[in-house]
């Protein structure tokens, strides 16, 4: 190879200079900024008390953490202890009750509601056995706090209904009935309860209509001879013939369908046949004075 030549081959490639981008830190700053992150930051003493303090912090912790344990282990054993004998108490309220013991079922259902103030089946059964014993502000109460507890079920409003017609406050019958028949259109004895009121108060033909639905209900022996006591109210003895018919259809043994049958054939000029009624009747109470 010529000499030239050579030299032009191994002469070192000279590259243009780059332009030099900016990227708005300059190499000063990260010079200052690298030595300044390799000082080590200056140790501070810690004393004793120091030492002593986070030791307490963190006893005092573990204390915390160990009486909030125990806290609440109380609180759930008492609600356990309180449950079981609200339950207990409940449960021979509730046999007392079933046993005729109604003074006994009082005062255990006492107990139950002592120890939970939220049971509803403590406060409907001492309602009950309030109504057996005649106790009837004491059972409007206890069926009232039922109601409060359980608001959407119809069986306390008409039991305080019955309270209700016990003692003659008939528009307060109206108002628990109707809220009764609200929850379930189709509760037969809330009708019956209802139209008796009506009855009572001169309303015959809201009487009627209770009266025709509890027989379209439950044609039994309460519905026809409450609407035949209606009719009769009316002065529509034929129609309450009708129906006293089936209540002695229904019941041959009680007296009470001859006896009010014997009114209403006697109205219509049935003599011979309310004089055979009331015989039956009256024979009927001499064998067993309690129908």
């Amino acid at each position: 190879m010529p000499e030239e030549s050579f030299a032009a081959v191994a002469r070192p490639i000279v590259f243009p200079q780059l332009p030099r981008y900016d990227m708005g830190v300059s190499q000063e700053t990260l010079r200052n900024e690298t030595d300044s992150s390799l000082k080590r930051a200056p140790l501070v003493p810690v004393s004793a008390e120091d030492f002593a303090r986070a030791k307490r912090r963190i006893v005092f912790k573990w204390l915390g953490a160990a009486l909030l344990a125990i806290v609440v282990g109380i609180g759930i054993y008492e609600r356990s202890t309180t449950s079981q004998d609200s339950r207990k108490a409940l449960n021979d309220g509730a046999q007392m009750l079933k046993a005729g013991r109604y003074a006994e079922a009082v005062q255990s259902l006492d107990r139950a509601v002592a120890a939970d103030s939220r049971q509803a089946d403590a406060y409907l059964f001492r309602a009950r056995a309030h109504a057996a014993l005649g106790h009837t502000e004491a059972a409007i109460q206890d069926f009232g706090k039922v109601i409060q507890l359980q608001s959407a079920t119809p069986g306390p409003f008409v039991e305080r209904a019955a309270i209700y017609l016990a003692v003659s406050n008939y528009q307060a019958v109206i108002a628990d009935c109707g809220e009764a028949i609200r929850l379930d259109p189709k509760l037969t004895y809330a009708y019956t309860l209802r139209g008796r009121a009506f009855r009572e108060l001169g309303n015959l033909p809201k009487s009627l209509e209770d009266f025709n639905r509890a027989v379209e209900l439950a044609p039994g022996l309460d519905s026809y001879f409450q609407r035949a006591t209606t009719y009769q109210s009316m002065e529509d003895h034929r129609k309450a013939i009708a129906d006293l018919d089936q209540v002695v259809s229904l019941f041959p043994s009680s007296p009470m369908g001859y006896l009010a049958r014997a009114k209403s054939r006697e109205a219509v000029g049935d003599v011979s046949g309310a004089r055979s009624d009331r015989e039956i009747g009256r024979r009927l109470e001499d064998r067993d004075p309690g129908q």
